[in-house]
């Protein structure tokens, strides 16, 4: 069994970490949770010490796995922490601010022998693991267009933001899941076109992302912006005999939200309604326009994924230089933006 603590008790460790975690007793046990508040308007879990004080995690030999849920500013430095304290790392996303910080990191864990991983859980998203069967069902032949969309109509959330920050911004909170998305799947693309814009004001958060990932002839489109009032299609694929699409993301975050867990029946599954539609036409001519019944998200895997890793030595889930390719795409986008605003000022 593996003894972990968290760094933070909010919204991150509740809802996207302990409810998955809650299925895996077999493997893991929480020990501690760290806050620098004693005001948390989440319930407490049953047999773990609710702490203020880090060294109580930093000083406990039992303590093997340290999960970071704080927020992004401090990843770096917590990090660093742990594992100068020879704790394996868990870092929420979007991980640290730049790629410098990255690299830095991964080298002390493994001077340390240690491991160190972002928490990519949207790799199991139901929407991207149903994409990932239908290209591999070569039905749609070669693909030359990917479109992904992770939309909001939330205009009051850039209004409300207090200044244009790398780690504050839409680009790297949002980005952060459906980049790491394309390129564990594709791996690193030829060339990146960035479009990424501050339709509020200059000096608040970026709320539209538009970025182009080349892969010899097949573009990938990540899209995102908090002022679609209707969302587009979740993920859209085209090839030379057809395409697919699924209008609706992956469920398991709505699941959460209305308090409904990974252990209830039906948690995170799709009805009907939901189901992507392939259009193509096979090997004969033949014309089809079909349902495609959406492949089960679990975010839970992520952790069985982990486990292995720790305790069998198997290959991390989320390699390091994917990681710091993720990082290097949003670090780079970020600034593109930031000269873009200081070109038009002057």
């Amino acid at each position: 069994m593996i003894h972990l603590a968290f760094i933070g008790n909010g919204k991150s460790t509740n809802r996207y970490h302990l409810p998955f975690l809650r299925k895996l007793t077999s493997k893991y046990k929480i020990e501690k949770i760290f806050s620098r508040s004693s005001n948390s308007p989440w319930p407490k879990q049953a047999g773990v010490k609710y702490i203020h004080d880090l060294n109580e995690i930093w000083n406990d030999s039992q303590i093997t796995l340290v999960i970071i849920t704080t927020p992004p500013e401090t990843h770096y430095q917590l990090a660093k922490e742990a594992l100068l304290a020879n704790k394996h790392v868990i870092l929420e996303k979007p991980f640290v601010e730049n790629w410098k910080q990255a690299k830095e990191l991964f080298e002390l864990a493994k001077q340390n022998g240690l491991v160190l991983q972002a928490y990519q859980n949207r790799r199991f998203d139901s929407d991207f693991l149903t994409l990932q069967d239908v290209i591999e069902s070569n039905k749609l032949g070669e693909l030359f267009e990917i479109q992904l969309h992770f939309d909001y109509y939330r205009p009051e959330t850039p209004l409300e933001s207090k200044e244009n920050s790398a780690l504050g911004s839409f680009l790297y909170g949002h980005g952060s899941h459906t980049v790491d998305q394309i390129i564990s799947y594709f791996g690193k693309p030829d060339t990146v076109h960035y479009d990424v814009r501050q339709l509020t004001a200059a000096n608040k958060m970026n709320d539209y992302f538009d970025l182009d990932l080349y892969y010899d002839k097949l573009k990938v489109s990540i899209q995102s912006s908090y002022y679609m009032i209707k969302p587009r299609p979740s993920m859209v694929a085209y090839g030379k005999k057809g395409m697919f699409i699924k209008q609706t993301k992956d469920r398991q975050e709505e699941h959460l939200k209305l308090f409904y867990m990974p252990d209830q029946v039906g948690f995170g599954e799709d009805r009907p309604i939901h189901f992507g539609t392939i259009v193509y036409v096979d090997g004969v001519g033949q014309y089809h326009e079909e349902k495609v019944v959406t492949h089960q998200g679990d975010y839970s895997l992520y952790y069985l994924k982990l486990y292995d890793t720790l305790k069998n030595g198997e290959q991390k889930l989320v390699k390091d230089e994917e990681t710091l390719e993720v990082i290097h795409i949003l670090e780079t986008g970020f600034k593109q933006q930031v000269k873009t605003k200081n070109s038009h000022e002057h």
